[in-house]
């Protein structure tokens, strides 16, 4: 997955996602940056901004500070640098994302090599072949953890319970990687409509 530009993730608190859109768009324009995905959890007031940056492209406190300025209300925004590490299309390929599911979490000492293999051959090809699911990226956050970063776009929440999104999650290799899963935070969050 090499390319010319590199992603970032801006993280920040915000308790009302309705102007996220406009404002992580501008601050994306403003920084030359191309915004690849706006997302917004009510439950844990927090936003997910995805962007792809120039090559070589810094997380700074400016950045975070101009974040800030063009997205009213956020607050406690960090940026880290993202590695790709897994990208396919899903199932639903096409359709418009209204939800975005993010599973966060730190490999247990020793488990790293184990657990890649796990979500490269089994978990996200499985999970991205479910009707409902648009697209799987994982990526390996190289700022402000957990290090591994899964990704889902999802026509509807509603994936996440069919028996085939339940049977992936529930294989025998789910059985033996998940339990050295440590830090982990899951979410869903809202993806803002144009």
């Amino acid at each position: 997955m090499n390319d010319v530009s590199d992603w970032m993730l801006v993280q920040a608190g915000l308790d009302d996602g309705s102007g996220l859109l406009a404002g992580a768009s501008a601050f994306c324009a403003q920084q030359g940056w191309t915004l690849h995905r706006a997302a917004w959890s009510a439950g844990q007031r927090l936003a997910h901004v995805y962007a792809r940056t120039p090559a070589g492209t810094a997380a700074t406190a400016a950045a975070a500070d101009a974040f800030a300025r063009h997205c009213s209300g956020a607050s406690q925004v960090r940026l880290s640098p993202l590695e790709p590490v897994f990208d396919v299309p899903g199932a639903s390929a096409g359709e418009a994302p209204g939800f975005h599911y993010v599973v966060e979490m730190d490999p247990e000492a020793g488990w790293m090599d184990e657990i890649s293999r796990w979500y490269d051959v089994e978990h996200m090809p499985g999970l991205a072949a479910v009707p409902g699911c648009i697209r799987a990226l994982r990526f390996l956050n190289k700022g402000h953890g957990p290090l591994s970063l899964a990704c889902y776009d999802l026509v509807t929440p509603a994936a996440l319970a069919v028996p085939a999104w339940l049977a992936v999650r529930g294989s025998a290799w789910s059985d033996i990687t998940r339990p050295h899963f440590t830090n982990t935070r899951r979410t869903m969050f809202e993806v803002p409509q144009h």
